[in-house]
């Protein structure tokens, strides 16, 4: 039988399984495409969502972000450095394969194999290993209180299926695993045309029962505003996940159709380039005003974020004064008040630092990656230019942004990130986004900027072995209280996850932004 007789076999016997009665077809958009259905591919929302409805992890948070069990029924620490898992019983995979704890050993080697994006959420792992069949121990580099957080998006695969189709590594372009998928969850591929749409069907050998009544889910990728609106308004779509805030008046006018929303984790902030002197290939050398934390200072001064989230944001995002927000683990509202905004301040501080008549510099923006982003950069350079520095913004589609900052020898001066601490922790954005980057200790993946603090490193590498606790909350909050004294970046806000739905759904928008397809109910 041919790969795709198989997958179209595959699809029909779970179509015959399913109850009429039961049956429900929903259909939702975003503004764009999943990269893969490779779970190990891309380390973004919208993918690891998609693909959470196909695959599960260990441990799954549920709708109020808490911890609950997937795979694994318990988990204890039997070591100081050793986490016992033990499985769920008569699991299956969708081709019908057993689930084991083999299974867990071979997804942990794939997903720290070359090729994968998630390989840094499992960096505290050091080897993960079979007690028996249901049973997995998970060895960590140091004591770690927050491993049962850190792999809730590991998603496990099956061994046997990925090595008899030839994708035992993640091979970019060309991976069997890119265009097919084989989970344990309570939906699986039907069929996929990239670019244009996914559909899912339920997987009637889940393990779990769903609260919702859909099994037929389709996604499309819709690009442009406002022909997601219109899909929405014509009912070809029953959901937009990716709502535009210049059309929140639409939707209010539109019948059948409401708004939903909730608080996000997210926190949007502003990055900085804190190297002194500036050496990039083919470019001459120059020093950098960036790296003199009164000019950064003056920026924070200089940024009018309240009427950012009320005018750009549509009143749906709270201004932030941290790196983290509500709902992460080290979080203290005492600490996140926001510079008072203060031009005239702003410019002292630029004059002190030596820059009187301001600079020119150059923004670099994603302009399809968070809620308005590149309008967000646009406000930003406007009350930058009242200060005298002169913002040549570069708004780029994400592929392309994310190339360019992330590139060791380019990289950017100044620019906009967004970053959700993947364990709800506050140690996971100080290690990735504030820790000197150290590639054989797995921090500062993201401190593209090049920040570096000696005394944050020693307090972070403490709190890595901290047990939960008050001490350990002190020791956050110190960490947190560092990087904003320093201005090592500029929190903006944390944006709402907003979701426009119409009258017939019953959904629930998560903190996180993921999407369970089993918790969706059509009337």
């Amino acid at each position: 039988m041919t790969r795709r007789l198989s997958v179209l076999f595959f699809a029909v016997l779970l179509a015959a399984c399913a109850s009429p009665a039961a049956a429900a077809t929903f259909r939702w958009a975003y503004d764009t495409d999943i990269a893969s259905l490779d779970p190990y591919t891309r380390n973004e929302t919208l993918q690891l969502s998609l693909l959470g409805n196909v695959y599960e992890p260990l441990i799954r948070r549920g709708r109020a972000l808490e911890l609950e069990p997937a795979l694994a029924t318990g988990w204890r620490r039997v070591a100081p450095l050793v986490w016992r898992f033990e499985l769920r019983p008569g699991v299956r995979f969708q081709d019908g394969a057993p689930f084991t704890a083999a299974d867990v050993v071979f997804s942990y080697r794939r997903a720290i194999a070359a090729g994968s994006k998630i390989a840094l959420a499992l960096a505290a792992i050091r080897d993960v290993r079979a007690v028996d069949a249901q049973t997995v121990d998970i060895i960590t580099t140091m004591p770690d209180p927050t491993l049962p957080e850190e792999v809730v998006r590991w998603d496990i695969m099956n061994a046997a299926w990925c090595r008899a189709h030839g994708t035992e590594q993640i091979t970019a372009g060309d991976d069997f695993a890119d265009d097919h998928a084989n989970g344990t969850g309570p939906f699986a591929v039907e069929s996929r045309v990239p670019g244009e749409q996914t559909v899912l069907v339920a997987n009637p050998g889940w393990w779990g029962k769903p609260a919702g009544n859909v099994d037929r889910a389709v996604f499309r990728p819709i690009a442009g505003n406002e022909a997601r609106l219109a899909a929405l308004a014509a009912g070809t779509v029953d959901m937009i996940a990716s709502v535009p805030s210049d059309g929140l008046g639409t939707l209010a006018q539109m019948p059948r159709v409401r708004i939903v929303h909730v608080a996000g984790t997210r926190t949007i902030l502003l990055g900085f380039r804190h190297v002194r002197v500036v050496k990039i290939p083919y470019h001459p050398t120059r020093i950098n005003p960036l790296a003199d934390r009164r000019v950064r200072a003056a920026f924070a001064e200089a940024i009018d974020e309240n009427a950012i989230a009320a005018t750009v944001m549509r009143g749906l995002a709270t201004p932030a004064g941290l790196i983290v927000g509500p709902g992460v683990r080290g979080f203290d509202p005492a600490l996140n008040q926001r510079p008072t905004y203060d031009p005239a301040g702003a410019r002292r501080l630029l004059a002190a630092a030596g820059y009187p008549g301001g600079f020119a510099l150059t923004m670099d923006c994603p302009n399809d990656r968070y809620v308005n982003d590149a309008a967000i950069c646009v406000a930003v350079a406007a009350d930058l230019a009242k200060i005298g520095v002169r913002v040549t913004l570069l708004a780029q589609p994400r592929s392309e942004y994310f190339t360019k900052l992330l590139d060791q020898g380019r990289g950017a001066d100044f620019y906009l990130l967004g970053w959700r601490p993947a364990n709800d922790d506050a140690l996971d954005a100080l290690v990735n986004l504030a820790a000197t980057r150290n590639d054989r200790l797995h921090t500062g993946a993201f401190n593209v900027g090049g920040y570096s603090n000696p005394a944050l490193d020693s307090l972070i590498a403490r709190v890595q072995g901290e047990s939960l606790g008050k001490s350990r909350a002190m020791q956050l909050r110190a960490a947190l209280a560092m990087v904003k004294d320093d201005v090592a970046y500029i929190p903006l806000h944390q944006s709402d996850v907003v979701w426009a739905v119409r009258d017939n759904v019953e959904a629930v928008p998560r903190g996180d932004g993921s999407f369970a397809l089993s918790d969706v109910r059509m009337k």
